[in-house]
């Protein structure tokens, strides 16, 4: 047969069918003969264990002093042996594999029983000369079957076992290929999913960008940004009561007569830690900030309130403007109004029905991004399974080339 050239995982194994065939044919056709020979040197075995066995049941029954513990002794031996045989099972695939794990098997066997035989049989003695005899002359014709299988194994067998695992890797690479195809499925799959949670993510952000700028939340966003600029330039403004306010705050909660209604130290905690809210939800005149501007500068006169010299001045200056010259009426109305705007708009049925379309595309995104992210490790997962499973074609393809320029000389290829 000419030189093969490239082969494809399929067609190989016919090709080295034909190879190997004037070197297994033989080999498997002694192996199979020789386990047959074994197979029956075993049952012969266990017919003889059965034999002393139910002779040794026997005497026992008859509780002959003289002979009973011998019995008892060889009963217990010959069941020994049953069970040993019976654990002993021949393959019915002929391998190289296989046959070389029979062939440990019944050594570990055969040596155990060659050293009970040793240790009980002399015990025994003189009594069931006839069945130990017999026994032992089978047990030295499957020692010396034994003796013949473990010789074919390394010096016949051992040649064909190259080839044999030729043969397992060729089944390994049909099984792999057949993996690889399904991953290969499975990851276009996954692919196209991902691709299709991505358009459904992309959609969701442009229906809730299409939300956020119709006419009532593109509004409500202009009176957020309107909102936070005058949020800043009240803190501004009232950046030098900042820290009077605190002390004051600080005095309330001790007890130390700051003077302060409780309606005025709930709006007084307002403006420490929210200026803007608090100057916009004053009534006309922001008439609690004055109360307390007024009570304060009581504090700093009476020394109850103590501050550095610059922050006092800072501190009296501004008191003296909103007191004397009103000069947060005109911030104060804005925020006012703006205040007034947002929370009129926000409880409109537009806003509302618009803010419930958000969120329903909100709890929609999130599904979204943990679908993608889920689908985005199975591709990651089977990315890698891909590529191990290919990884393991090309080195099955690579010793099958290997071992049958080995035991051919030919030089294949597979494809």
């Amino acid at each position: 047969m000419s030189e093969p050239g490239k082969l494809s995982s399929k067609s190989v194994k016919s090709w080295l069918e034909h190879e190997s065939g004037p070197l297994l044919v033989p080999i498997h056709s002694k192996a199979q003969k020789l386990l047959d020979e074994m197979r029956k040197t075993i049952e012969n075995l266990l017919n003889n264990s059965k034999t002393l066995l139910d002779n040794s049941q026997r005497e026992i029954e008859k509780r002959n002093p003289n002979i009973y513990k011998r019995a008892r002794a060889l009963n217990k031996l010959a069941r020994l042996f049953i069970d040993r045989l019976r654990h002993l099972e021949i393959p019915e695939n002929v391998t190289y594999e296989d046959f070389q794990e029979f062939v440990q098997e019944v050594q570990k066997a055969f040596t155990a029983t060659d050293t009970d035989i040793r240790n009980w049989f002399p015990h025994v003695s003189p009594f069931f000369i006839l069945d130990r005899r017999k026994f032992q002359a089978v047990f030295e014709r499957a020692k010396e079957l034994l003796k013949e299988l473990d010789s074919f194994l390394t010096k016949e067998y051992v040649k064909a076992k190259t080839v044999e695992k030729t043969f397992q890797l060729v089944d390994k690479v049909e099984t792999l290929e057949i993996e690889l195809q399904n991953l290969q499925e499975r990851r276009a799959r996954a692919e196209e999913e991902k691709t299709r949670v991505a358009n459904e993510i992309s959609d969701t952000h442009r229906k809730m960008s299409d939300l956020k700028s119709s006419g009532g939340l593109d509004e409500l966003s202009r009176l957020d940004a309107e909102s936070n600029a005058l949020s800043s330039e009240v803190e501004q403004s009232l950046r030098h009561l900042q820290k009077p306010f605190v002390k004051l705050q600080s005095m309330a909660l001790r007890g130390e007569g700051s003077g302060l209604t409780p309606e005025e130290l709930s709006k007084l905690n307002q403006y420490v830690a929210d200026p803007f809210q608090a100057l916009a939800t004053e009534e006309d005149g922001h008439p609690l900030l004055r109360q307390i501007i007024e009570k304060m500068n009581r504090a700093i006169s009476d020394g109850k309130l103590k501050l550095k010299p610059e922050k006092t001045r800072k501190a009296e200056q501004l008191a003296e403007s909103i007191l004397a010259k009103s000069s947060l009426t005109g911030l104060h109305e804005k925020s006012m109004k703006i205040m007034g705007l947002k929370k009129q708009l926000s409880a409109s049925d537009e806003i509302t029905e618009t803010g419930r379309n958000l969120s329903k595309l909100q709890e929609q995104l999130e599904g979204l991004e943990r679908k993608k992210r889920i689908t985005e490790g199975e591709l990651s997962t089977l990315e890698r399974t891909y590529k191990e499973t290919d990884e393991k074609i090309r080195n099955c393809k690579s010793e099958i080339e290997k071992n049958a320029f080995d035991f051919t000389g030919k030089r294949i290829q597979l494809g």
